[in-house]
């Protein structure tokens, strides 16, 4: 019984860590997308109200809440793994389809790296502060802002459709291996569900998000 409690009690302190950075995380991610869209013409996600940072207009009930905290449980608070809904992008409206669909899709991972960078700042407030409740939650908070951010961000430049990696290197793969590449597309997510379920994925992030860790920490701190 109380080692049930116990769990219980880290499942929450966990989520009320974990809860905004994973919220503003994706929210971000995805209205860059939209933003940069916009931006070289394509008003696809601007007309339906996708370029906000209200996190109800990207949250996907699965992707966004389920899966991640059925992952976050079953591997003991220590793997997170989630999606939003995808912002639309209509590839034809954009002025310039193939290099500005490369620049829309490098929106949601540099967006990532920036909320990394201002959580990183966050640290470096929350050590300075008299420690207390607030600090300790503060730094907690940052801390796993930072990764939450690089995971993200690493994640999706995995060059694999429909991730943004994927959408990068089909942008400046000449047009006919690009369309080739295309057609993989549906194979993306199942793949990507056999390299979770096989470790892959753990194996090939860890080591990335746990240099950049330590160097925003150096920067930073």
């Amino acid at each position: 019984m109380d080692v049930n409690v116990s769990q219980y009690h880290q499942f929450v302190q966990t989520l009320a860590i974990y809860a905004l950075p994973v919220l503003f995380a994706i929210t971000l991610h995805e209205a860059a997308h939209g933003y940069v869209a916009r931006h070289f013409g394509d008003m696809t996600a601007h007309a339906q109200g996708r370029i906000s940072l209200n996190p109800i207009r990207h949250v996907d009930i699965i992707g966004t809440i389920v899966v991640p905290l059925v992952i976050l449980f079953l591997s003991g608070y220590k793997f997170l793994f989630g999606w939003a809904k995808p912002v639309p992008v209509n590839y034809s409206a954009l002025r310039k389809p193939r290099p500005h669909m490369a620049w829309v899709a490098a929106a949601g991972p540099g967006a990532n790296l920036l909320m990394a960078l201002i959580w990183a700042a966050l640290l470096k407030l929350a050590v300075l502060l008299p420690e207390n409740g607030f600090s300790v939650f503060l730094r907690l908070m940052s801390e796993a802002g930072i990764v939450v951010n690089l995971v993200f961000m690493f994640l999706n430049l995995i060059p694999i459709l429909p991730l943004d990696g994927g959408r990068i290197l089909a942008s400046l793969l000449p047009r006919r291996a690009a369309g080739q590449y295309a057609r993989l597309e549906p194979l993306g997510l199942p793949l990507l569900v056999v390299l979770l379920l096989t470790n892959v994925l753990n194996f090939v992030l860890q080591p990335l998000v746990g240099v950049s860790d330590a160097l925003i920490r150096a920067i930073v701190l």
